[in-house]
């Protein structure tokens, strides 16, 4: 079934201010934020990567579950269906939730890049 392209719009103008890319995968359209899976549109849902740590407190949240891909659980992947996204409140949770977790794996990067270096100067 193709992703939701109001959701996919709502996610775009969100994100706009920042580099991002759009890749079709997994029957949705994944958001990359500073090269990284932020946010996807799918259908009837959106998916959000968030702090793993965050993940127990916010799935509990009305229409919300845990991503499983191949029987797998994902901690950290919340999808949320787009009847709860109505609300600009909501959907700005989400979405700030995901942009503030993505700036972490961006520090991340930052921190492995440097360490890569330090072993290659060795």
């Amino acid at each position: 079934m193709p992703y939701s392209k109001k959701l996919a719009d709502r996610i775009r103008k969100a994100i706009e201010h920042l580099p991002f890319e759009e890749k079709k995968m997994f029957g949705s359209l994944a958001f990359m934020v500073n090269g990284k899976m932020c946010l996807t549109a799918g259908n009837g849902r959106m998916m959000c990567r968030i702090d793993p740590k965050l993940h127990k407190q916010e799935v509990n949240r009305d229409g919300c579950s845990t991503v499983i891909m191949k029987g797998r659980e994902y901690k950290g992947f919340i999808h949320i269906k787009e009847e709860n996204l109505k609300n600009k409140k909501d959907f700005d949770h989400w979405v700030n939730l995901a942009l503030d977790f993505n700036k972490e794996l961006i520090k991340g990067d930052k921190k492995l890049r440097n360490d890569n270096n330090a072993i290659k100067k060795k």
